[in-house]
């Protein structure tokens, strides 16, 4: 009986193997949505979706996904709230994260950078350029 399942958990393990992870930490349902459309379109990726900063790091930590899409602004906890807790915690420092906010001034984009941000595109932003870069995240 095992051996009849032995080749649906190898190709369950292979499957798993090329499949990669996305947490996308984002508060407003509109833009999550629209992020959820994009990467539906590659069999390769899976989202998950987080609606605000505490749930994005607690399922940052659970999942240990292969990117992460952080949005900036949000209420209570902001994406520069959230950078810090991931970049000190070993399980998820090595997590390249993507910073997607609306806003474009040069000072803002140099915090997120020098909070250890991978990427960051302001919103609205280039298919292309969003898919670009989550290939690059992930390698």
């Amino acid at each position: 009986m095992a051996s009849i399942h032995a080749p649906n958990a190898i190709q369950q393990m292979s499957q798993s193997q090329t499949e990669r992870r996305v947490l996308q930490i984002e508060d407003n349902p509109a833009n999550a949505e629209v992020v959820k459309e994009l990467l539906a379109r590659r069999s390769d990726l899976k989202l998950q979706t987080a609606t605000d900063g505490p749930q994005g790091i607690e399922m940052a930590c659970s999942l240990l996904p292969n990117v992460i899409l952080l949005d900036i602004r949000m209420p209570g906890m902001s994406g520069l709230d959230v950078l810090p807790i991931l970049r000190g915690n070993p399980a998820t420092a090595h997590i390249p994260v993507i910073a997607l906010s609306s806003n474009a001034y040069p000072s803002d984009i140099k915090k997120c950078r020098d909070a250890g941000v991978y990427g960051y595109l302001t919103k609205p932003y280039k298919i292309d350029d969003l898919m670009a870069l989550v290939d690059a995240a992930i390698g």
